[in-house]
């Protein structure tokens, strides 16, 4: 690892690549009613559902995160050619869900691009690896403490795309891959 960081090719970005799934589940556990009157029960319509957040950063920091409703091959799939058109030439850094190497479609993609792509992965079950995961624990604390937190899914999906757009994680990738020896 510390040889690819050093002598990386040149044109090619090393880029670590990752998705979360955020899930909106509502439930109300108190309420306020006046004293003396019953508190009235409202049925909540459509308080549960989900979003991924698919995210990829570079060695120098550059960055491209996109919103799918659903985490299968076929939006890694689209997620990972606009990944390939940002960034031409990768060194791609990511873990082995089912979605990234067990899809024939991924695959092939991969194959018939294996001049300007070229997949490392990580060791199973090591999160610590990958940069995007602090990216995902500091959204995770920056957005719930929030003082009001998106009640429907739409707005908590408007909210994650604000954050993730505008906010510009400064991260040290080195720290993250050296730590790993296996790689």
């Amino acid at each position: 690892m510390r040889w690819l960081l050093n002598h990386k090719p040149r044109c090619f970005a090393i880029v670590s690549l990752d998705e979360s799934v955020f899930i909106q589940d509502v439930e109300v556990r108190r309420v306020w009613a006046m004293e003396g009157t019953r508190p009235i029960r409202i049925a909540a319509a459509n308080m549960h559902g989900r979003t991924v957040l698919f995210g990829a950063m570079s060695l120098d920091g550059r960055q491209l995160f996109r919103q799918y409703k659903r985490f299968d091959g076929r939006s890694f799939l689209d997620y990972l050619k606009k990944v390939h058109r940002k960034f031409r030439k990768i060194y791609l850094f990511m873990d082995r869900a089912p979605q990234h190497r067990k899809t024939r479609k991924v695959l092939n993609y991969i194959k018939e691009n294996r001049k300007t792509i070229r997949v490392k992965w990580f060791p199973v079950g090591s999160p610590e690896f990958n940069v995007m995961e602090e990216c995902w624990r500091q959204g995770e604390k920056d957005l719930s403490a929030m003082p009001h937190f998106p009640l429907s899914l739409q707005e908590l999906k408007k909210t994650l795309a604000r954050y993730y757009r505008t906010r510009r994680f400064h991260l040290d990738m080195r720290k993250f891959l050296l730590t790993s020896r296996c790689l």
